[in-house]
């Protein structure tokens, strides 16, 4: 079996594959290393050979983990490491390194997919935008705070604004405007998200007509889904580039 892992900045997400990469096995999202050990181990079943990550922590906070998964499991972990081209899609930062793995993964499984030109818009703590041209070109990109960096914001910095998860899923069921402060913001949120959104596919457009692919993922997605009927949803898109960049043989 492989285990998976993309460690954001809030969350591990993780899944584990069978051993011909085909299917899965089990998958969820935790928010620390203790408590993704504490996952694996209540697998019935698991039998880890492998093992393949991608880290936007620190070194030192990555190394931690990787140890732990040693330690547990007796696999040798391989880490998804900068690179200037991979896979058929050059690089466009200036500072190659400086470009956050999981942007770069994303973008590596998305010009996969695609095979061509494509929008890859990813929705997590922060909501980034990378734009892949047909030959490869990564043309740079877009960085903005996500739902939850927005809502912890209004919530940490305006004292009136206070309010828990349910409410903020209830908000959600129509983005009319808002008779509460939690309709208000979650609402004020969402249409940021597909203001950012509709600027992305504009500029996409500019660059290739209609001649390219557009790719959603990460957990807030579904809040723009209906206004891009064209594009593909993948939540697991990150992933897709993992097996690219750590390939098992």
């Amino acid at each position: 079996m492989i285990l998976e892992l993309d460690c954001g900045n809030s969350f591990i997400k993780w899944r584990v594959l069978h051993a011909d990469a085909a299917s899965l096995f089990a998958e969820g999202v935790v928010d620390s290393d203790r408590a993704l050990l504490e996952s694996l181990g209540s697998c019935d079943g698991l039998a880890l050979r492998h093992c393949r990550l991608v880290s936007v922590r620190t070194s030192e906070e990555t190394g931690a983990l990787v140890s732990l998964l040693e330690d547990a499991f007796a696999v040798t972990v391989s880490c998804a490491v900068p690179a200037r081209e991979m896979s058929g899609v050059r690089n466009g930062y200036d500072d190659y390194e400086r470009l956050g793995l999981d942007r770069w993964l994303a973008m590596l499984g998305g010009f996969h997919l695609a095979a061509g030109a494509c929008l890859v818009l990813d929705f997590g703590t922060a909501l980034t935008a990378d734009f892949i041209a047909a030959d490869g070109e990564h043309l740079g990109g877009f960085i903005c705070p996500g739902m939850p960096l927005m809502r912890n914001q209004l919530r940490t910095h305006t004292r009136r604004i206070r309010y828990d998860d349910l409410s903020a899923a209830r908000a959600l069921e129509n983005l009319e405007p808002g008779r509460t402060t939690v309709e208000a913001v979650e609402r004020g949120c969402v249409h940021m998200l597909r203001g950012f959104v509709l600027a992305q596919m504009e500029l996409a457009r500019s660059y290739w007509g209609s001649e390219f692919a557009v790719f959603l993922t990460g957990g807030d997605a579904v809040l723009v889904a209906g206004m891009v009927p064209e594009a593909l949803v993948v939540p697991d898109l990150v992933f897709v580039g993992l097996g690219m960049a750590c390939p098992l043989s």
